[in-house]
């Protein structure tokens, strides 16, 4: 069984999800202790709880202490499977945080995979659907990944409402050599709020910001407005840089006191900053893949701006599973990630 410390480095979910992905698709079991350990409300959130009993529906396995509050969790997968499955991650629980979990698994399902997932599209501190939608899956299918995202509607915090439909079919990743990302394409992104926001015209004044940080820096792009019936009022941008390479990505969420144009602002702003030099990952990019790329055949070599907690920590847990050489070295622009 493997013991993994859930307070290590920056001791958020993402060890959690990561352990637990990696314990089901490999059938090895694990324990996790000390599981957000020193943040404000420690041990698994409501949003937590959900995720790990949707791994559990993909396995016929068993897990001890996968509750609210509970510091600690034992799981015992058992054989994985396909079919149909429906899940509720609960008002607005991020639905992007229980798919980089279940994307992980869903490379070693026997057959076809089809989940109905509820809650929330776009909130604080998660991947927005769309990023992952536009970003992750064309990274992944360059490695041979097989799965489609689609979003039905969309969700707000706080009561979420979003529905989205994954599909996954079994693969067999093969590694990849992104060092760089090539040749700026195109920009396009999409500004998206709630109904009720449509007389402040907030989609499109976080349009009109977002262009015209770019416009500045010489960059065109084609941002396309949507406003959707959602339970709750919300907005958000998302920005996607296409290059010859590789598929860049930013985003930014609207939040009460928060004015249409910083949202569109900030979007703009990420992005440019990932465009500054030739690397062919976004910082959210670069920890989300490193599982993937640990479990392809052959090395990999890929390249991102900066080295963050979430990406030193997701290395440290990966490597509890997989006895893989991965080194995160310091490069002319940014670093070079390796696996062998």
């Amino acid at each position: 069984m493997i013991v993994i410390d859930g307070s290590y480095g920056e001791g958020g979910g993402q060890i959690l999800r990561t352990a637990t992905a990696l314990s089901v698709l490999l059938g090895i079991p694990c324990k996790i202790e000390n599981i957000r350990k020193n943040r404000p409300n420690p041990g698994l959130r409501p949003q937590h709880v959900a995720g790990i009993k949707a791994l559990l529906k993909l396995t016929q396995g068993e897990a001890e202490g996968v509750r609210e509050g509970s510091e600690s969790i034992v799981l015992f997968p058992g054989k994985l499977r396909g079919g149909s499955f429906e899940i509720d991650v609960g008002t607005a629980g991020s639905i992007g945080l229980v798919l980089q979990s279940i994307m992980i698994v869903s490379i070693g399902v026997p057959s076809r995979l089809r989940l109905k997932i509820r809650g929330g599209t776009d909130v604080k501190w998660a991947p927005s659907i769309l990023y992952l939608k536009e970003v992750i899956l064309p990274l992944l299918r360059k490695m041979g990944y097989q799965g489609e995202i689609e979003l039905l509607r969309r969700g707000y915090y706080p009561r979420g409402g979003g529905e989205v439909i994954f599909e996954a079919h079994p693969s067999e990743l093969n590694g990849i050599d992104l060092q760089k990302r090539g040749e700026i394409l195109a920009i396009k992104g999409l500004s998206h709020a709630s109904k009720d926001l449509q007389p402040k015209r907030v989609a499109e004044r976080q349009r009109e910001a977002a262009l015209s940080v770019l416009n500045k820096k010489g960059i065109e792009a084609h941002i396309k407005i949507k406003y959707e019936d959602t339970p709750s009022t919300g907005s958000g941008i998302d920005l996607f840089a296409i290059c010859s390479n590789s598929v860049l990505g930013s985003n930014a969420l609207g939040e009460k006191g928060k004015r249409a144009e910083e949202v569109g602002k900030e979007a703009a702003s990420k992005l440019l900053e990932e465009l500054e030099e030739e690397v062919a990952l976004d910082q959210h990019a670069a920890d989300q893949i490193l599982p993937y790329l640990a479990l392809a055949k052959g090395s990999s070599i890929v390249s991102v701006l900066k080295k963050t907690g979430h990406l030193e920590t997701n290395l440290w847990v990966v490597q509890k599973f997989l006895k893989r050489k991965i080194t995160l070295e310091e490069a002319t622009s940014g670093y070079l990630i390796t696996v062998k």
